[in-house]
């Protein structure tokens, strides 16, 4: 019975050093791979926002990728992007970035189908990036605001999905207006 009772208590220390182990070791990842998570908010206007006159008017839908390369919440929505690109690419949706004026950097290699923007008039008033603009088939503005709320962007939280799915099925969608909570770089300084 002695025996026993050894082995139990052996057993619950194996346990709570394993148990002491993980908290540790989740704290190590949670301090060094994600950053904090600076809650802020951002209100999106498009009002001021035009495409270049070649790309101006009916066509297809085109989508604006505004970001920094020295944001790290870009690498949030880096995925999520590329996921979009795969969906949408070859149904009606054109993919544009507009890199931070000023910034120097490139995209990774899975978004290199972004075709670049030297300008977008009125770019200069967004307050923040990563976000995104699209224009509907008519060339009228349909969104501006970011991908999505909150601390990352996935399909699962997105709001561009069922936006873009909307406007493929022919429906009008007018959201040039956001206040949104998330991960975002200052884009004026």
């Amino acid at each position: 019975m002695a025996r026993s009772r050894r082995t139990t208590l052996l057993a619950c220390l194996v346990a709570v050093i394993w148990l002491a182990a993980m908290v540790a070791a989740f704290w190590w990842f949670e301090a060094r791979y994600l950053r904090p998570f600076d809650e802020r908010t951002a209100l999106f206007s498009g009002s001021q926002l035009r495409l270049p006159e070649r790309l101006a008017g009916p066509g297809e839908i085109r989508l604006v990728h505004f970001w920094d390369p020295a944001c790290p919440c870009n690498v949030g929505n880096q995925q999520h992007l590329g996921e979009l690109i795969e969906r949408y690419a070859g149904r009606g949706v054109q993919f544009y970035a507009l890199q931070k004026p000023g910034s120097e950097g490139q995209l990774p290699q899975p978004l290199s189908a972004l075709q670049p923007l030297p300008e977008l008039a009125g770019s200069e008033l967004l307050p923040a990036s990563p976000a995104v603009a699209i224009w509907d088939q008519r060339g009228e503005l349909a969104y501006v605001g970011p991908y999505s709320s909150g601390f990352t962007c996935t399909s699962g939280n997105s709001f561009i999905e069922p936006l873009l799915d909307a406007l493929l099925d022919g429906r009008k969608v007018l959201a040039d207006k956001n206040l949104a909570s998330g991960c975002f770089c200052d884009w004026v300084k």
